[in-house]
């Protein structure tokens, strides 16, 4: 069973799920013998579907296909080692000076495509738009629930990434506290909307488009670009040209608009840097709270290349050491050559 514990000094939440020492993982191996891929187990290769758990949300490739079996774009499934739990009560206590309780939320799989070798850059720009899909289905279900307070989506691509498993896959995290960093943001940009009477994600935009060196690519409805202040090597933000604080708000035209910038941008880093390792993330508003944070916040997506490594200097100062310019970065990803 999972619980929530807080940091009096940081405030930062902290979750503790043992259940989680006990989950697979594919990039182990085996000093006497590594194990031939096909002989491999992956619980989301098409024909392991009964064997995965029951999926919530699935997009079937045919009309008649029953449910857990193969034959889909996209599957939803809640972790089988999960960080929390919807089958509780919150319940929250006191332990002399600490703040505790109980890990109720939601950990969920989207499981990207039926091919275990394939990743986005090898699917077609209709399969990452119903990968996109998913995460606004189930974001939009998910956020009905009145005890969760913020849904976070987001990649772990690769081992350095955090990935156990190799099988293309997203996940969802919704949980009953917002999250320190996400705190941190929502108040720059509300420091920054009390000062300019703008939001700042709009101004970072309209900043990216005038200087244009840190653009990596533009369309009707996206920009991607490498941010000016970027933590890691190629940190790349995707931001929507039209405002929104959430993340539920997008349309038909947007996801598939996002769909060919973040193929792209995927294949750009990857063509670039190898097949490097990487997290992404949906940034979004906070749900379920008083704030109002629709004019101040501004949904946007960010990948970051596992290029380098977070030491000592960086957990005891917060400061980032960066050894690549953002615009040699951009510039480099924009020379890529796309197919046709």
């Amino acid at each position: 069973m999972s619980e929530l514990r807080k940091d009096p000094v940081s405030k930062r939440w902290v979750i503790f799920s043992p259940e989680r020492a006990y989950r697979p993982n594919d990039y182990k191996v085996k000093k006497e013998k590594k194990e031939k891929e096909e002989d491999k187990y992956c619980p989301f290769c098409s024909g392991n579907e009964k064997k995965s758990g029951d999926e919530i949300l699935a997009y079937p490739k045919t009309a008649n296909r029953e449910p857990n079996s193969p034959n889909w774009w996209i599957r939803v499934l809640e972790n089988k080692y999960p960080a929390l739990t919807p089958q509780q009560n919150l319940e929250k206590k006191g332990v002399g000076i600490y703040d505790r309780m109980n890990g109720l939320g939601r950990h969920e799989i989207i499981v990207e495509t039926e091919d275990h070798k394939r990743c986005i850059s090898d699917l077609t720009n209709i399969e990452v738009e119903k990968i996109i899909w998913a995460y606004r289905d189930r974001y939009i279900d998910i956020s009905q629930e009145k005890e969760i307070k913020h849904i976070l989506i987001f990649k772990n691509y690769g081992e350095r990434a955090g990935a156990s498993l190799e099988h293309s896959h997203s996940q969802l995290i919704a949980t009953p506290v917002v999250p320190k960093r996400v705190e941190t943001e929502i108040k720059g940009a509300k420091d920054y909307y009390k000062f300019r009477d703008r939001c700042v994600y709009c101004d970072i935009l309209s900043q990216e488009q005038l200087d244009k060196e840190r653009i990596i690519e533009e369309n009707e409805e996206f920009v991607a670009f490498n941010f000016f202040a970027g933590k890691v090597p190629y940190e790349t933000w995707i931001v929507p040209k039209k405002h929104s604080a959430f993340f539920s708000t997008i349309t038909k035209k947007q996801i598939g608009s996002l769909a060919k910038i973040l193929k792209n941008v995927i294949t750009r880093i990857k063509r670039a840097l190898g097949d490097v390792d990487y997290n992404m993330v949906v940034h979004t508003s906070p749900i379920n709270i008083h704030e109002n944070t629709e004019d101040v916040f501004h949904w946007h997506l960010e990948i970051m290349p596992k290029l380098t490594r977070i030491a000592g200097f960086e957990w005891g100062t917060g400061f980032y050491i960066n050894p690549v310019l953002p615009e040699d970065a951009a510039k480099t990803l924009r020379e890529i050559k796309l197919d046709e």
